[in-house]
């Protein structure tokens, strides 16, 4: 499928707002693959990057982005920056005023985000190697939290530094199957909703998946 074929079936299928396909069809995707695979960037799977991690199938992608729920400005912290795509989108639809914070363990895809966010033209997102898990209170409270690597269970610092009426979105469960939550907290706690189950790969860092874990995934 083709980028254009992509936006059709999910308006169609009303899984995304404008808002969310506007970026979409803004940001090139094939930046933020590997260049030997551009020519099937807008093939509806994953495809590898490097050291081993992925860049989500397009549809994965955009059910997350479109729960964000973003608003012009909001400011976002994601966990796991991988190829920089999920944090373009982000970047796109919350315009110039907005703000993205992406925090990455791997130190090659540090630089090769970074690259790419470059390459594509995107100024208002921030790449750190950080534990993500852990976020980044320096810059807390955020409006959006987005989780793009499976996690046992939300990791509390992560809802701590959400703003009261922000939205966090990413995949908790088991290593090998994970379901989507949505949270909303309020001010009279946290509102769950599940988006369906997904596999992702672990969070590693403080809050992850402990070491035995891991080692099931070989």
């Amino acid at each position: 499928m083709q980028k254009e074929n992509l936006v059709n079936s999910w308006r169609n299928a009303k899984i995304a707002n404008e808002k969310t396909l506007e970026a979409f069809v803004k940001v090139p995707r094939e930046l933020f693959v590997l260049q030997e695979l551009r020519e099937v960037a807008y093939e509806d799977y994953p495809l590898p990057i490097l050291c081993g991690k992925t860049i989500s199938q397009p549809t994965t992608t955009i059910i997350m982005i479109n729960a964000l729920e973003l608003r012009d400005g909001d400011r976002v912290l994601e966990i796991g920056t991988g190829s920089g795509y999920h944090a373009a989108l982000i970047a796109t639809a919350i315009g110039s005023n907005g703000k993205v914070y992406s925090l990455e363990v791997v130190p090659e895809l540090v630089s090769f985000s970074r690259d790419n966010l470059k390459r594509a033209g995107i100024k208002n997102v921030t790449v750190m190697e950080e534990d993500g898990s852990q976020g980044y209170p320096k810059e807390a409270p955020f409006d959006r939290i987005i989780i793009t690597a499976a996690c046992p269970e939300i990791p509390k610092p992560l809802i701590d530094q959400l703003n009261i009426g922000g939205v966090l979105v990413g995949p908790v469960g088991p290593i090998h199957t994970q379901e989507m939550v949505k949270l909303r907290k309020t001010s009279r706690g946290i509102e769950k909703e599940g988006l369906g189950e997904f596999v992702f790969l672990p969070m590693v860092g403080k809050h992850g998946f402990r070491e035995e874990e891991l080692e099931q995934l070989g």
